[in-house]
């Protein structure tokens, strides 16, 4: 829900953590990168797509036509 609530805006790992999971969550933030690979593989043929911010986080743009 995150993602679409913010087309189109970087989200940290820990925004996509708090928003999420609550920040009380106990994980780590590599748990927010596994899921992010399973929406991806659920997007699959979308009109839009996950995209990786090295060194920020994970925004959802309109995939490539």
């Amino acid at each position: 829900m995150a993602f679409v609530e913010n087309p189109g805006i970087a989200l940290t790992r820990d925004q996509l953590l708090g928003s999420v999971w609550g920040y009380d969550f106990a994980g780590e933030t590599r748990t927010v990168d596994v899921h992010v690979q399973h929406l991806r593989s659920k997007l699959n043929n979308a009109k839009v797509q996950i995209e990786t911010l090295r060194g920020v986080g994970y925004k959802l743009i309109e995939a490539p036509a």
